[in-house]
């Protein structure tokens, strides 16, 4: 699909339905002259490998209505009027609060979502048929200040170590934005909290053995300098981190990429992977992160928790 560059504002016709998308040609990434429009077409060209990892999964739109260098802000409710093909995802947060979260099930809804000035998406850790229970775990390895990238990827390969020693298969992501992520797929059973409790004995655990390099402190105030936090926290109920092929609002236009453990090992840069770059990539090596998908090779927490 090829969206149009010349004109500000377009009707598409995506397998029948009608997405209205609008300021194409306003400026996200003011120093390399990417507008809206090229944000559009970036998904359009990595849906294939994309919408599998988000489908059925509430979404928390964080929309950045001037662009990557402005200010942003988060949106949980479907806002209204919408298209009536944009499915909804109703989660109880107590005390009578229900929200009605978009989901992107195909190419039209992950369209009309970006159109709303959404960089990054940020999709829920369980399927919406049992938001309590995800199907995987994750640690986002965050430098603190004082930690380079490369001291990231040493802590990816010690996490990764761990995991293999468990018998699980992890795999890598750069964030776009910082660090990296490391994720799990686990069968599904745990609740959110006992994932959150596993994540966090582990980082603990990992931070206590290399304390000269890794963090579990989640509280800035209280973490050692030039260490690398892995940060467990993330899997808490309700929190979300930026999906895979999400590009981020940092100068370079970075995108959340799936990377194989031989070139973490040779080392990468968070800048090698940008909206310019990746959809040939997925085009030449496919999606690096179908085993989070697939039913074989899960990992079954309940033996731990």
């Amino acid at each position: 699909m090829k969206i149009a560059r010349d004109q500000d504002n377009v009707v598409l016709i995506v397998k029948g339905r009608e997405v209205r998308l609008t300021n194409l040609r306003k400026i996200f990434w003011p120093d390399l002259r990417i507008t809206k429009g090229d944000l559009l077409q970036y998904y359009a060209d990595v849906a294939g490998a994309l919408l599998p990892h988000i489908r059925n999964r509430a979404m928390v739109m964080k929309r950045y209505p001037h662009g990557a260098a402005g200010a942003f802000f988060f949106m949980k409710r479907a806002p209204t009027p919408r298209p009536p093909w944009i499915e909804i995802c109703r989660i109880d947060h107590g005390s009578g609060n229900v929200i009605d979260f978009p989901m992107i099930q195909d190419e039209a809804a992950l369209l009309w979502v970006i159109n709303l000035g959404c960089i990054d998406l940020n999709q829920w850790y369980a399927t919406c048929d049992d938001v309590d229970r995800p199907d995987y775990l994750h640690f986002d390895l965050d430098p603190g200040a004082g930690a380079t990238f490369p001291r990231v990827i040493e802590s990816a390969l010690i996490v990764r170590e761990a995991l293999e020693l468990l018998k699980m298969r992890p795999l890598a992501k750069t964030t776009g934005s910082k660090g990296m992520h490391v994720y799990v797929p686990i069968v599904r059973g745990p609740e959110q909290k006992q994932v959150w409790l596993f994540a966090k004995a582990l980082a603990q655990e990992l931070a206590a053995r290399h304390p000269a390099l890794m963090t579990a402190e989640y509280r800035v105030a209280k973490r050692p300098h030039g260490r690398v936090l892995v940060d467990y926290n993330q899997n808490r109920w309700g929190s979300t981190l930026a999906s895979v092929y999400s590009p981020r609002p940092r100068p370079e236009a970075t995108v959340s990429t799936p990377i194989t453990w031989e070139e973490v090992e040779r080392g990468v840069r968070l800048e090698d992977f940008t909206i310019r770059n990746v959809p040939a990539r997925v085009k030449r090596l496919g999606d690096l992160w179908k085993p989070l998908l697939q039913a074989r090779g899960r990992f079954d927490l309940r033996k731990f928790v």
